[in-house]
């Protein structure tokens, strides 16, 4: 991931009795929507349906369902693939297990972040926000352009209002005690 891809290579690697992490499900499966991981069966219709699998073959909810079932928390957050899910919530409109496989992703992302296992291009992005209020970085010839060509020069973020808005939004996801 060094590389700033969003999803690494996949290679064919042995599953080893090393990669199965028990308490890993167990620990997931308190999350809100993650308790019926158990009822997917492995019928496929969250990715036959996702339409995030239609154009990407690394995407595959099946496939990470699975991975989570059996534990394989290392594997799942190795490749990112979690990070590619758009959350249209197609999948559990089709699941006929009615698990919420958008809520196992999103808990599986927000697992990745407490761990620090977040992908560099969002890293970046975030970055970027801070230091500029601008998601990527413009180059200062491509600004010179965009006024010399009767553009309108880009707004100047506030960086004190940012930080105060991502420390509010940080604050927030902070687990409640009883002083706050």
């Amino acid at each position: 991931m060094s590389d700033g891809k969003l999803v690494s290579e996949t290679k064919s690697k042995a599953v080893t009795m090393c990669d199965f992490d028990c308490s890993f499900k167990a620990e997931l499966s308190k999350v809100a929507g993650v308790e019926n991981l158990k009822f997917c069966y492995q019928c496929g219709t969250c990715t036959a349906d996702c339409p995030i699998a239609r154009v990407s073959k690394d995407f595959r909810p099946r496939t990470i369902m699975r991975m989570t079932q059996l534990g394989m928390k290392e594997r799942i957050f190795e490749d990112n693939k979690i990070w590619l899910c758009a959350a249209c919530f197609t999948c559990v409109d089709h699941c006929p297990q009615g698990v919420d496989i958008a809520g196992v992703m999103r808990a599986l992302r927000n697992q990745a972040v407490k761990e620090g296992k977040i992908p560099k291009t969002f890293v970046d992005i975030k970055n970027n926000i801070h230091k500029s209020g601008l998601a990527y970085d413009i180059p200062d010839m491509r600004k010179r352009k965009r006024v010399e060509n009767g553009l309108p020069e880009l707004p100047i973020a506030n960086s004190q209002e940012i930080s105060k808005l991502l420390n509010l939004v940080a604050k927030s996801k902070e687990p409640k005690t009883e002083n706050n």
